[in-house]
This record gives C-alpha cells, sequence and structure tokens, in this order.
C-alpha cells in the first residue's frame, strides 16, 4: 500500500500537479466562463499580449496547435474586438495580431488572478522552493 504522505512517490507529484494546475486555473475559467470563453482563448489572448505582432504562425507554434485548431477560436477573439489582426506589411500572406484594448484588459485581469495566487505560493514557499519549482517546470517544458 501506499504511504499518502510519502512525498518520493511520482504519484503524489501527479496528484499535486493536477490538483495545483486546477487551482491555478479556476480562477480565470470563471472569469472566461462568465465571458463565454475557454481555456484556448485565454491561452490566446496571453501569448498575443506577450507578443504583440505575433504571426499566425508563430502562435501556432508557440501552442503546439494545429491551424484548424487555432482558426475558431482565434475568429471569435477578433469579432469579439479583443484581437486584432492585421496582414504584414512586407508579406501579405501573414496575418500580424495584437490585442485590442478590451482585449488587454481581459487579459490583464486573468493575468492578475493567477499572478496572485503565484505570489501568495512563492511568499509562503520561500525563494528557494522558488527556484525549484522554476527548474522542476523549465525541465518538464523542455520535454
Amino acid at each position: 500500500m501506499l504511504d499518502p504522505f510519502d512525498d518520493k512517490d511520482p504519484r503524489r507529484a501527479i496528484e499535486r500537479f493536477y490538483f495545483a494546475y486546477r487551482a491555478f486555473t479556476a480562477g480565470a475559467d470563471r472569469l472566461l466562463e462568465a465571458q463565454g470563453l475557454g481555456r484556448v482563448h485565454h491561452r490566446i489572448l496571453y501569448f498575443v499580449g506577450r507578443n504583440p505582432g505575433i504571426s499566425v504562425g508563430a502562435l501556432i507554434d508557440t501552442l503546439g496547435v494545429s491551424k484548424q485548431a487555432l482558426n475558431a477560436p482565434l475568429r471569435a477573439l477578433i469579432e469579439r474586438e479583443l484581437v486584432f489582426a492585421e496582414s504584414d506589411a512586407e508579406d501579405r500572406r501573414v496575418r500580424r495580431m495584437s490585442l485590442t484594448e478590451a482585449g488587454r484588459a481581459l487579459e490583464a485581469q486573468l493575468t492578475e488572478i493567477q499572478a496572485d495566487l503565484l505570489d501568495r505560493a512563492f511568499g509562503e514557499s520561500g525563494a528557494k522552493a522558488t527556484e525549484g519549482w522554476h527548474a522542476v517546470m523549465r525541465r518538464l517544458a523542455a520535454e
């Protein structure tokens, strides 16, 4: 039988990761749901906000999704005037995206919810734990 308090058990890490992710997304999910949006919309808003002028191709690469998977949620954000898309000045086939004022406001609210949660967790855990968390996240992201 597994000891539920054994931190060396990989299942404990999996469970903590699951419950942490659920807590991390819960507040943003509620705000998104009230807007009729979901996590895929949030990811688009976040990365377009972090990379104004990003091309559709670069966003596809960043998110690791297909063009087909990105099409409907991106179109919805453009129709709601949260994302602005325009053709590149040098290559008209390339679409560049930025957040509108409303898109920036929504993305800021979503990010604030999650940043506050992380700030509290990092503050209570200390610098060494925070450094360790970043190391683990970098390693997982590299997979």
